[in-house]
């Protein structure tokens, strides 16, 4: 129950807290990412729930509970299994996603650089700590943060691709554990 409410709070943070919260009251949200992060907080509420079974089965060693308890948790491993899969295949369809986004952003800054997404520019500068998406002529004019490095700051593209990249394989690997403590606690409930 605690690791689940502890998804939930991660997941409410990212979507309303931190830098996200920026992106998303500005007019070309990341939506795809959002809608990862509304995923996120239900399973936590799954995880909660399934929590609540597994605690009171144990506790009145009641074997209807300890059954719904098993079929969550054969459930979860599924969807977690499947996830990972889908993580890994639609890799290049994310960055591909993030890269477009990130060009429309650019595009209109461009033919409006004092519009409303200059701020939006500037907020994806800043989360990537890069500047521009081809060549440093092109950075001039740009809304760049301060103190970031030089190679990074020469193409935004490459960065996006570096970080989701980095990012799903940690992703991965963490549905990786998170799937065998599921399977170790789907056999102490049997």
């Amino acid at each position: 129950q605690l690791a689940g409410l502890a998804v939930i709070a991660f997941g409410l943070w990212m979507r309303f807290g931190g830098i996200m919260a920026d992106f998303a009251s500005d007019k070309k949200s990341p939506e795809y990412f959002f809608m990862g992060l509304y995923v996120l907080v239900g399973a936590g509420a799954l995880m909660t729930t399934v929590g609540f079974f597994g605690c009171c089965g144990a506790a009145r060693e009641s074997q209807c509970l300890l059954g719904a308890f098993f079929a969550c948790l054969l459930v979860i491993f599924a969807a977690e299994v499947t996830a990972g899969v889908f993580a890994f295949i639609g890799k290049k369809v994310a960055i591909q996603e993030a890269q477009k986004i990130y060009e429309d952003v650019y595009d209109d800054y461009m033919k409006n650089p004092g519009g409303k997404v200059n701020r939006t520019i500037y907020h994806y500068h800043l989360a990537l700590q890069c500047c521009g998406k081809d060549n440093i002529e092109q950075q001039m004019g740009l809304p760049c943060p301060e103190n970031i490095q030089m190679p990074k700051a020469s193409n935004c593209l490459v960065e996006i691709q570096n970080v989701i990249g980095a990012n799903l394989h940690l992703v991965g690997i963490v549905g990786i554990a998170i799937a065998g403590i599921t399977v170790s606690k789907s056999m102490f409930s049997l």
